[in-house]
């Protein structure tokens, strides 16, 4: 069985795991805390970072990007990237997009604030770096809602990776229940697509321990 080295709301973590479950390959998760450092973990990945996979043959692979790119080239069957240079590349963008600018003006400014730092005893929630994030996932999400508005996709007229990376990163932000979604209808009826993806259903159930989700948004329950 391949192992998947992950923690609770790692946007990365659940990027990778959705793109397994998209290509039907069983695996069992691990949580790893990476602030303790283990010896056995940094022997796989000297980086320190999430996620890790361990292939059934042994082979190791970490960081989201490698991970997702190699079960492109070995798992061919179900296409996550496209199917030309231009759709390829296009993906490619917008996964960096929601890895990158998503995850520095949005996800480190809410996610790491209003939970990270309770986890690690960091400290109470700066407020300044908070009403940033808020502030900054207006942005995002008329970004999504306008490719949304010319697209079948977040990438074009096929579920992409994209979709994925960026489902990742608004399913941690909506368990600290910061996503406006009543102010973003667009992007809302996408997120409502994605929430019936193979491998998403299992966020509704995950919990961090200590820290359930804000009930009356987390996932956005309601449908339409």
């Amino acid at each position: 069985m391949r192992i998947l080295y992950h923690f609770w709301l790692n946007p990365y973590s659940r990027k990778v795991r959705m793109a397994l479950a998209e290509k039907g390959l069983p695996f069992e998760l691990r949580i790893e805390k990476t602030w303790e450092r283990r010896t056995e973990f940094l022997a796989m990945n000297p980086a320190g970072d999430l996620p890790v996979l361990i292939e059934q043959d042994g082979t190791t692979l970490s960081n989201s990007e490698v991970i997702c790119e190699y079960l492109e080239e070995v798992y061919p069957e179900i296409n996550l990237l496209g199917h030309d240079p231009m759709q390829r590349a296009e993906t490619r963008r917008l996964v960096n997009w929601f890895d990158h600018k998503f995850n520095r003006e949005v996800t480190e400014n809410l996610v790491n604030e209003k939970l990270m730092k309770s986890v690690l005893n960091l400290g109470e929630p700066h407020g300044p770096t908070v009403r940033a994030g808020r502030a900054n996932i207006h942005y995002h999400l008329d970004y999504i809602g306008f490719l949304t508005e010319r697209r079948k996709w977040l990438a074009g007229d096929n579920f992409s990776l994209v979709d994925i990376a960026a489902a990742a990163h608004l399913s941690a932000v909506d368990y600290v229940g910061e996503v406006p979604w009543e102010e973003h209808e667009a992007a809302r009826k996408w997120y409502d697509k994605m929430k019936a993806r193979p491998g998403f259903v299992e966020f509704f159930e995950e919990r961090v321990p200590g820290f359930d989700p804000v009930a009356k948004n987390y996932m956005n329950t309601k449908t339409g």
